[in-house]
């Protein structure tokens, strides 16, 4: 389905920018920890999901072997879309539609030598896109148009030797406490495990271009090496090739990453790294040519004997608030599930060690794992979930914590057939396989939605804000959605289709349980929450409450912090000189005020009135206003009178519908 935005409507407050907060998925498994979990998603949920339908499914130039990025409300020239990005295996990077599919542009910076499965990542400011190129480079696009960014060192070089070394990861974007942006690209070697790659992380620094190498093997010499030649390093055939690639953790400051076979002996003072995770600074340096700490099996030399990679995966950090590290588990090719503290990786205060794990629990469906978990907090109980999938299945494992005992991971549930790696949005495990694409329930494992699926290698889905979107080895995106997603407003209510996009883009999550209360009048404090939503997006958060702007709002009332950001915004000044009324309905008059200043800004003042509605006389309160949200498509009015003369019904309270269709029109939501 595609739902008609008037067109001719000019945003003020621009989407699309900085300081635009749409709920967006940037990068592979969305944040800087690859959790795979969408907290933000409010509009699909396990009530709704088994009624998922197909949106749309369009070709790609070529098959994406990785998973989309989505970036909403970006200003393209065909005015404001949401999108998204894909890379695929050819070497374009391509920006569609979320809406349709259709393609609003593509690059492919080289054809060759060989293939790429990495995803994209979109900068923080929403600006750009970054996506690796056949060439060895990591290219940087306007999201809006495509136009490449050649200045100021871009595109960035990943790998000197692209025949012989893969972008196998995802991009990868963390930005830092201190608020540096760092782009990071892994590199290891193509099946077959032959040729001259020792396997890097190039981390690149936003602002400026800057880049530091960490290699695997010769870490001590931080550049990147050219194909048999200088400089060069003896040891061959390590690489960090994992789905996530590079994975941050703010509370240490520092990125992680697994890394393949290859010769380990750093245990005697070398500067190889086989088979093993290990931690960087942000800025991709370690320390004396050594990573900041690290973790080595002790059967390391059996694991790279064998090509059981301890790199085909890489850390998943658990969210443990009670436990004084950090908690991560590190899975590889050799089907176990070792669960690590990322404050001290070996438990032996440093870099070179083996051994040190807390825990280590089979793979329940057993083979090794080369995907990436998904990691899921149980809001019922607080519990903390890992999710792992592979060629022999899917499982659900909740993380137990029972001191003096170490931290374990207990088995919940398991499922056969081959997956990919599976996420999470609003409560619902999203997965992937050669045959079918799922939604399922996450404590147990039952399926709530399924559809049949073509054959998939490293694909995996995305969730965000109401659509479910999954490319497959045919070289499709494809997109599912609900139509009618309340329970209190279903496809055959023609108002769901205003209520369905406040819901899909996050401005209002409904009134509970599953319903949206549409007749139901908004109050004025409902309507400063969804009016700042609708401006900066539903993942908007205003600064918090002083209690001091009006005398009814206290610090703790409900909406008081979005109450007094609409006032800053000088989009209120309230219902007196110190009131704002919370609890008061929103009349419709007032909405068209609230609407058009949202729209078009503080400062805005409309035409005057020309007496378009029979209930609206020239002079009456909000008149100018209530024409000319007439005039820009956003209402109709409220019905006619007995002589065919329009009506707006300027004092009744909107409704919730109503505000929803305003607020829709107005800011153009697709």
């Amino acid at each position: 389905m595609r739902y008609y935005v008037p067109v001719g409507l000019s945003i003020a407050l621009l989407v699309g920018t900085a300081t635009a907060h749409p709920c967006n998925w940037p990068q592979f498994n969305l944040d800087a920890g690859h959790s795979g979990n969408n907290t933000t998603e409010v509009f699909l949920t396990g009530a709704n999901a088994p009624r998922l339908t197909s949106l749309f499914q369009v070709s790609l130039p070529a098959v994406a072997d990785g998973a989309p990025a989505f970036l909403g409300r970006v200003q393209t020239l065909d005015g404001v879309r949401d999108l998204l990005f894909v890379t695929t295996k050819a070497g374009h990077c391509v920006a569609l539609d979320a809406h349709s599919g259709a393609q609003i542009w593509s690059q492919q910076p080289a054809t060759g030598p060989n293939y790429t499965t990495s995803s994209p990542a979109v900068d923080p400011n929403g600006q750009y896109v970054y996506s690796y190129g056949l060439d060895g480079y990591v290219h940087k696009y306007a999201v809006g148009d495509g136009t490449e960014v050649t200045t100021g060192g871009w595109p960035e070089l990943a790998t000197l030797k692209p025949s012989v070394e893969k972008g196998s990861s995802a991009l990868s974007i963390v930005t830092t406490a201190s608020g540096v942006s760092y782009l990071y690209v892994a590199n290891g070697g193509y099946p077959g495990d032959q040729g001259d790659y020792q396997g890097h992380v190039t981390a690149i620094r936003l602002s400026d271009g800057s880049q530091h190498v960490f290699n695997a093997d010769c870490s001590d010499n931080p550049v990147h090496f050219v194909l048999n030649g200088t400089p060069d390093c003896a040891n061959v055939q390590s690489a960090i090739w994992a789905r996530v690639g590079v994975v941050y953790d703010p509370e240490t400051n520092r990125i992680f990453m697994a890394t393949g076979n290859g010769v380990f002996d750093a245990n005697s003072g070398g500067y190889n790294w086989g088979d093993s995770v290990f931690a960087l600074n942000p800025d991709g340096t370690g320390s004396a040519g050594w990573p900041l700490d690290s973790y080595t099996p002790t059967n390391y030399a059996q694991l790279n004997a064998a090509d059981l990679d301890l790199g085909s995966t890489a850390p998943a950090i658990l969210p443990a608030p009670s436990y004084p590290g950090v908690l991560a588990v590190q899975s590889g090719k050799d089907s176990q599930l070792r669960i690590l503290d990322l404050t001290d990786l070996s438990g032996q205060g440093g870099p070179g060690h083996v051994g040190g794990e807390l825990s280590i629990t089979a793979v329940p469906q057993g083979r090794g794992v080369l995907t990436a978990p998904a990691v899921w907090v149980n809001p019922a109980d607080d519990s903390t979930w890992i999710f792992v999938a592979n060629n022999n299945g899917l499982s659900g494992l909740r993380l137990v914590l029972a001191p003096p005992a170490p931290p374990s991971l207990q088995v919940e549930w398991q499922k056969s057939g081959a997956r990919t790696s599976p996420v999470i949005g609003n409560n619902v495990l999203y997965t992937e396989g050669s045959g079918t694409l799922e939604a399922l329930a996450p404590t147990t494992g039952n399926v709530l939605w399924s559809t049949s699926w073509p054959s998939v290698h490293w694909e995996s889905p995305i969730v965000i804000e109401g659509i479910l979107y999954a490319t497959d080895e045919s070289g499709h995106l494809s997109a599912y959605t609900v139509s009618g997603g309340y329970t209190d407003v279903p496809e055959s209510d023609p108002r769901h289709v205003w209520v369905d996009l406040v819901g899909r883009h996050a401005i209002s999550a409904g009134c509970g349980g599953g319903s949206f209360c549409p007749a139901k009048q908004a109050s004025r404090a409902q309507m400063a929450v969804l009016l700042l939503r609708a401006e900066h997006g539903g993942c908007y958060t205003p600064p918090p409450a002083t209690g001091t702007v009006f005398d009814d709002v206290p610090v703790d009332a409900f909406a008081a912090a979005w109450i007094e950001q609409l006032h800053n915004e000088g989009l209120t000044n309230g219902c007196s000189p110190t009131s704002f009324c919370p609890n008061a309905g929103t009349s419709r008059a007032q909405a068209a005020v609230f609407v058009l200043r949202t729209k078009h800004g503080p400062s805005y003042q409309p035409p005057a009135a020309t007496g378009i509605f029979a209930d609206v006389p020239v002079g009456s309160f909000a008149a100018a206003w209530i024409d000319q949200i007439y005039r820009e498509g956003i209402t109709a009015g409220c019905g006619t009178d007995a002589d065919g003369h329009l009506l707006f019904c300027p004092d009744a309270p909107i409704q919730r519908w109503q505000a929803s269709s305003f607020l829709s029109k107005a800011v153009a939501l697709q």
